[in-house]
């Protein structure tokens, strides 16, 4: 599998891997798979969303990984996992449940983290016996559980049912999106980041997009436009955090308020001022500042609950 374009240089280009392993799905999917840090160090994994890869945590992993073990997997098609024909969300669920049971010992606790697609994956799997034997919390970041196409803001026009279509094709396109042009990133930008986001943030979410084969983001954007996780919402009962910009035009705020309403052990929630949806890139010290506290605050409780 050969690494997709990325940066190579500054806080958004991927460190290296401690180790690289290859993990078969329940279909037999095969996925990529990254660990980062010390092995004995409390597990921190990491989750991406939706046309993205490992390379999107490239901020995160090279802070955590100097006292967390952590563990980042490419979605299938995504990064270095081939594209599969079965794309739905018991995949994602099947998949992050593949993950957890290759790189965590038998009742370890994690601390997992998900973002968009990656935040819906935790959804999914919320319900799931090795979910449930795995999580010590969860922080979502710039997610929702439905109504994705309706709500998403990228056609500047009222909700309705135009709006919607359009939303529909734009995000289904099977277009390519080409070489990463100066044109290339005004696009990306105005449609997932803040209006302020720095140069070097942008040219990092878009090498990173861009690598994303076409016919993959085809096929898991009619997956995230008939979306329906609520029952996951209700199954998701430790310690969540969750984290959204307000300039969000994916995932708007309304979702994040959706979900603080109706998650059972909802433990904080941060609407970031004027950030888009690639929060983790966006902010990069808060994303991981709040992982440090999720780690400190319930993972770390649990392994001394374990051992006493």
């Amino acid at each position: 599998m050969s690494r997709p374009t990325h940066v190579v240089s500054g806080p958004y280009a991927p460190p290296a891997a401690t180790r690289e392993l290859t993990v078969r799905s329940a279909d037999g999917a095969r996925l990529y798979v990254e660990v980062h840090g010390p092995e004995a160090a409390p597990p921190v994994v990491l989750s991406h969303g939706w046309t993205c890869s490992t390379a999107f945590w490239a901020a995160q992993i090279r802070d955590l990984a100097a006292d967390h073990r952590v563990i980042a997997y490419d979605q299938r098609g995504h990064g270095r996992s081939p594209a599969s024909p079965a794309c739905s969300t018991q995949a994602l669920a099947d998949d992050l449940e593949a993950v957890l049971a290759a790189t965590l010992a038998p009742q370890e606790k994690a601390v997992i983290v998900g973002h968009s697609m990656g935040g819906m994956t935790v959804l999914a799997a919320a319900a799931r016996p090795r979910f449930r034997e795995h999580a010590a919390a969860v922080l979502l970041c710039s997610t929702g559980s439905s109504r994705l196409v309706a709500e998403a803001l990228v056609v500047p026009l009222p909700a309705g049912r135009v709006r919607t279509w359009l939303t529909t094709r734009v995000l289904g396109s099977r277009a390519p999106l080409g070489p990463v042009t100066p044109l290339a990133k005004r696009i990306l930008k105005y449609a997932t980041m803040g209006a302020g986001s720095a140069p070097d943030m942008v040219e990092a979410c878009a090498r990173v997009v861009h690598a994303c084969p076409r016919a993959v983001r085809h096929d898991w954007s009619r997956v995230l436009a008939g979306l329906d996780l609520e029952a996951g919402i209700r199954e998701l009962t430790v310690p969540t955090e969750v984290v959204v910009g307000t300039a969000d035009r994916l995932t708007p705020p309304v979702h994040t308020r959706a979900l603080v309403a109706a998650l059972p052990n909802c433990v904080g929630s941060t609407e970031l001022p004027g950030l888009g949806h690639m929060t983790p890139v966006e902010a990069p010290e808060l994303v991981t500042g709040r992982i440090r506290e999720l780690a400190a605050a319930y993972a770390a409780d649990v392994t001394i609950e374990e051992g006493a």
